[in-house]
């Protein structure tokens, strides 16, 4: 069994310093989402992942280029850390056509298969057998590519994740299932409605898979797992299933203050804000004060610049709004 890991993995700056400048820029193009969506330039809905950007920031400098990332409604940072461009993620929220589909998919598709983000997707679960597929593709091909899927701790509740551990061991599919455990599925605690402490993590054995927990606001720990069992997925070894525990700062959703969660429990949690305390430990390992405040600054600069890129884009012209339908071209194809 892997536990959370006591000291982190010993790493060289230039990885600490990629892993501290990706999860910057995904805090700020959240917190840059958030601040369009009150301005009245983001509609509907969308699900941040601020707090939890050490996962998609490990696994995003751990991944090879053609590796496949596979993610829920909250995908956002996981589709940047695969290198979507920052303009094309914030013009989608926005409606734009400089977004990733267009201004046409939203907050809950976002996709771009060039860079391997294979697609957010909105119904619980649903990805994961899909995953699974996109690894026996690659199992099939010989490519070595690794498919990896994230989650949700709700999703252990779904049947379709016990289907897809269960194939993705019988066929020793080069697939990374990994849980965000951020405490609370939608508005309901997870320690409430599931019968064990770690509900991926603890379920494994049923299918012949090791217990691994990871402390997920750490980004060295998850960097460190994610090299291991990718590498063991490359060469063979099967899937793996990995448990990341970690903790959303907002609500489940725009609409959701988050106003059921006991108090003092976020202030707990924003001591052990993954950006703060990789901060403090690349500090603590003689890195200057000003070579991260040039990441910073950099970084923001790069979220300004998005930013106003996306807001010149113009909206989808009406024109567009049967293209892309099918896999073969628009309606006018089938008519």
């Amino acid at each position: 069994m892997s536990q959370i890991p006591k000291e982190p993995t010993a790493l060289g700056h230039d990885i600490r310093l990629e892993l501290y400048k990706l999860q910057l820029e995904l805090r700020y193009c959240e917190k840059r989402a958030y601040d369009l969506f009150l301005q009245n330039l983001i509609k509907g809905t969308s699900h941040l992942s601020l707090g939890q950007e050490a996962i998609a920031a490990a696994f995003g400098v751990a991944m090879r280029p053609d590796d496949w990332t596979f993610c829920t409604y909250r995908g956002h940072a996981h589709t940047l850390a695969r290198g979507a461009s920052m303009e094309g993620v914030l013009g989608e929220l926005m409606g734009r056509q400089c977004g990733l589909l267009g201004g046409k998919g939203g907050s809950m598709h976002l996709t771009d298969v060039a860079k391997g983000a294979m697609g957010s997707y909105a119904i619980i679960g649903a990805h994961l057998p899909v995953a699974a597929g996109a690894a026996w593709s690659a199992q099939y091909r010989g490519t070595e590519q690794v498919a990896v899927c994230f989650f949700g701790d709700g999703t252990t509740n779904i049947g379709a994740f016990h289907e897809a551990l269960n194939f993705a061991v019988i066929w020793k599919l080069p697939v990374v299932y990994v849980c965000e455990n951020n405490l609370y599925m939608e508005y309901t605690p997870i320690g409430s409605v599931t019968a064990v402490e770690h509900p991926a993590a603890d379920r494994a054995a049923a299918y012949g898979l090791e217990k691994v927990v990871v402390d997920g606001n750490d980004a060295d720990a998850v960097y460190g797992t994610a090299l291991k069992y990718l590498e063991r997925a490359r060469k063979g070894g099967g899937p793996a299933l990995i448990e990341c525990m970690t903790y959303r700062h907002s609500g489940h959703s725009r609409a959701d203050p988050g106003q059921y969660r006991p108090p003092g429990e976020l202030d707990r949690w924003l001591e052990r804000d993954p950006i703060k305390i990789y901060r403090e430990r690349l500090l603590g390992l003689g890195i200057v004060e000003a070579t991260l405040a040039d990441l910073e600054s950099e970084s923001l600069r790069k979220v300004d610049a998005a930013t106003e890129t996306a807001r010149a884009s113009p909206v989808p012209d009406i024109s567009e709004i049967d293209k892309n339908v099918w896999a073969d071209g628009s309606t006018a194809w089938r008519n």
